[in-house]
């Protein structure tokens, strides 16, 4: 079975690719953990996160916005000492004030999807290499969402959040995901 070549032979980021990656979604919970999974993603590899997203579910209450929003400086303390995530103090304060942030806007789904209309764009690159690393659509929503008061949302950032949570369909035209070769 071909999948896009970023996917290594791991079994977490096969099921991630072929079961997560690229499905549109709105679920605001999914949207929501996805965007700071992204953000502590920063710098380091994707299954770096996708081995501590179970922790990362454990202390971050699931990844619900209202808890998040009201966490202590105190308990981010606690979290600097916890090995099964990121530790990373700027990352950490990021995840309390993104909560806080996505808390303010009426409609944070709508918001997410406004920068491609409502609806996926679905591209057609033969290979990674074709793949832009950051797309206009990225750049406004790392625009939008910085003057929202959002932190860690660059616009290579909000590329890959895109890409994860569908708004962008980036499978390649060989891999088994994409929508040409997964209606055949």
């Amino acid at each position: 079975m071909v999948r896009c070549a970023w996917c290594s032979s791991d079994p977490i980021y096969i099921d991630y690719h072929d079961t997560e990656w690229g499905v549109p979604s709105r679920d605001p919970h999914h949207l929501f953990e996805m965007l700071l999974l992204e953000g502590f993603q920063a710098g380091l590899s994707w299954i770096t996160v996708l081995k501590k997203r179970p922790r990362y579910r454990e202390v971050l209450f699931n990844f619900d916005p209202e808890k998040l929003a009201s966490i202590s400086d105190d308990y981010i303390e606690t979290l600097m000492q916890d090995p099964g995530i990121i530790r990373n103090r700027l990352k950490l304060n990021a995840a309390r004030q993104n909560a806080r942030a996505w808390l303010a806007q009426p409609d944070p789904v709508a918001l997410i999807w406004s920068f491609v209309g409502g609806q996926p764009k679905i591209h057609q690159y033969p290979s990674m290499h074709d793949v832009p690393v950051i797309t206009p659509e990225a750049q406004q929503m790392s625009r939008t969402l910085k003057k929202a008061g959002f932190n860690f949302v660059g616009p290579t950032i909000c590329q890959s959040y895109m890409q994860a949570i569908g708004c962008l369909m980036d499978h390649t035209t060989d891999c088994h995901r994409h929508p040409v070769l997964a209606a055949t």
